[in-house]
């Protein structure tokens, strides 16, 4: 499993704008001068065309820098989605704006702490005029200052459904959350006999979100790994120049075996991800399957990481003069995010058939 040259090209120029662009500042930069936005949308709407390993690039370096960008969102939740239902028209209204950056959306799915389509339990009922109108309470909806396309999955008669809802639309309330981890913005959107549309074919939505879902755990995990590996450098960085006992602490044994163990965590997990970017677009069959294991391993391995880096930098905890504790509440929330590793262990043991005693 080996990134193109022109991924690695890739790469290098997400990494020098985002050191020069921090924050939301980067979105423009990034859009406008790369493309990211429409990284994996088909150039028929405006996209570049590529798959889930030019998102991995992409995502692990958003992940290096804890990006507060809208990038999983919009370009993989939302558009994902839109492609995900194969509505041609919805695509065609939707993606070239999406694909552009210049229009930022979110996809509103999670009840009760579940990312499992079983789980909806928003009503829509057809409305006036070939409309519907959506009533319920979606949380975990990944936020942005601005956004302009609201995709909500709904249950219909025929079963869950996706629909596009105005951001702005009556009985369309959007709250911001607080959330553990500062630097990913959630909130929680009330939906009250909301005017909607129907995305794709009634019914078939649960298809289409079990597809999204297993993209976005391959997206996430990616941005894990590259989350991951910053706390590693910068922990390896600090072991070098931090002296006690008249020597580097890195040079005692103790400290090395710690090194050495998260550095096997991070490439591990690298691995992980990979495997699912690569099965996203060579083998999609064996997705669902890769991209639970990528979910788990990821999750796991960057909150041990990041928890052995705030212990090796002489148990920093929580100071406002070093991203320690960022990178730490970023492991947290990325953890739960569709799904805990636990989750994600029994949807692949029940994949595989395997019953628990």
């Amino acid at each position: 499993m080996r990134l193109t040259e022109e991924q690695e090209e890739l790469r290098s120029a997400v990494r020098s704008l985002l050191s020069r662009h921090e924050g939301a500042e980067g979105w423009r930069p990034l859009t406008e001068q790369i493309g990211v936005a429409g990284l994996a949308v088909p150039e028929e709407y405006g996209g570049a065309g590529g798959g889930a390993r030019d998102v991995h690039v992409l995502m692990e370096e958003l992940g290096r820098s804890l990006s507060p960008l809208p990038f999983l969102g919009s370009a993989v939740l939302t558009a994902g989605a839109l492609l995900a239902t194969g509505d041609k028209a919805a695509c065609g209204r939707l993606l070239p704006g999406l694909a552009e950056g210049g229009s930022v959306g979110t996809l509103a799915w999670a009840e009760q702490g579940s990312w499992d389509p079983e789980a909806v339990r928003a009503e829509a009922v057809p409305g006036p005029g070939g409309t519907w109108r959506v009533t319920g309470t979606k949380e975990h909806v990944l936020d942005w200052p601005r956004l302009d396309v609201l995709l909500v999955a709904a249950r219909t008669a025929a079963g869950v459904s996706l629909f596009d809802v105005a951001v702005d639309a009556a009985g369309a309330h959007r709250a911001p959350v607080v959330t553990m981890d500062g630097t990913r913005s959630q909130a929680r959107w009330v939906l009250d006999g909301a005017e909607a549309r129907l995305i794709g074919v009634d019914g078939d939505g649960g298809r289409s979100l079990a597809q999204v879902r297993d993209l976005a755990c391959a997206a996430l995990a990616a941005e894990q790994v590259g989350a991951a590996g910053r706390c590693l450098e910068l922990t390896v960085a600090y072991a070098r120049d931090r002296v006690q006992f008249g020597r580097p602490i890195g040079s005692f044994q103790a400290v090395k075996h710690r090194l050495a163990d998260a550095y096997v965590l991070v490439e591990s997990a690298r691995s992980a991800a990979l495997g699912a970017a690569f099965a996203a677009d060579q083998d999609p069959g064996a997705l669902p399957r890769a991209a639970a294991v990528a979910k788990s391993v990821c999750s796991e391995a960057f909150s041990a990481v990041a928890g052995e880096m705030i212990q090796l930098h002489g148990g920093i905890g929580i100071t406002w003069e070093h991203d320690a504790h960022r990178y730490f509440k970023r492991a947290h929330g990325a953890g739960e995010l569709f799904g805990s590793a636990a989750r994600h262990r029994a949807r692949l043991a029940a994949g595989l058939g395997l019953t628990a005693n």
